[in-house]
Parts: structure tokens; sequence; C-alpha cells
């Protein structure tokens, strides 16, 4: 695969979306902190390893704000989403947060469904 081809960027955008989370969370922005992981999250679906690494960063910023219902949440899915993969039952756009069931697919936003399917970026 060439690397100007759209899919390819995708592991470069998790990597921007996990920059910004760093960011907003450096700065105390709890919601702009876990928006970015979410958007991370919706990208790296399709890529079990990119999928676990976003997992991992949203267990460790649970951890860090000591919000126990998300640890707990971020550690079922660590276990699930390897299963999921496996089976191709990935809930595609599911923001990976424990707010919302794990099998639940949910809209992709428009910029990050222009990147998947290969649009303009």
């Amino acid at each position: 695969m060439k690397p100007s081809h759209p899919s390819s960027s995708i592991p470069h955008l998790v990597d921007a979306e996990l920059a910004r989370h760093r960011a907003a969370a450096r700065v105390g922005d709890v919601g702009g902190a876990w928006w970015a992981l979410e958007r991370a999250h919706i990208l790296s679906q399709p890529r079990l390893p990119l999928h676990l690494r976003v997992h991992w960063s949203m267990l460790i910023y649970a951890l860090r704000l000591h919000d126990l219902r998300e640890v707990a949440g971020q550690v079922a899915r660590l276990a699930l989403a390897p299963l999921a993969a496996m089976t191709g039952r990935v809930p595609v756009g599911n923001t990976g947060r424990s707010n919302v069931s794990a099998f639940r697919p949910m809209p992709i936003p428009d910029d990050l469904r222009s990147v998947m399917d290969g649009g303009p970026r």
C-alpha cells in the first residue's frame, strides 16, 4: 500500500488524536481529552493493535481521573476487543467509553468517515 493511500494515514490520525488528548489533559480539559480519545477509538477500530493502544490510553486516563466505572469499562473492552476483531463484530463508530454499550454501533463523524472511506483529508 502506498503511503499516500488514505487508510495508511489512519495510524497518523490516531497519533494526532492521542496528541490532542494529551494536550487537553495537560491543561485540565477533561471533556476535550475524552473527545480526542473517542475520535482515536473510532479511527482505530479496524486495526486491533491500534484499537488496543487506544483502549489502553483510555484506561490510563480513567485511572488518572480515579473514574472507577470507566476503569472497569476499559478493562472489559481490552478483553473484548480481540474477540470482536476475531469474530468481525466490531461495533463501527462506537466511542469506546463505558457510558455506551460496547456492542452498540454509532454514527461516525463526517470528517472521520471521509478519511475512513478514502475521501479527501
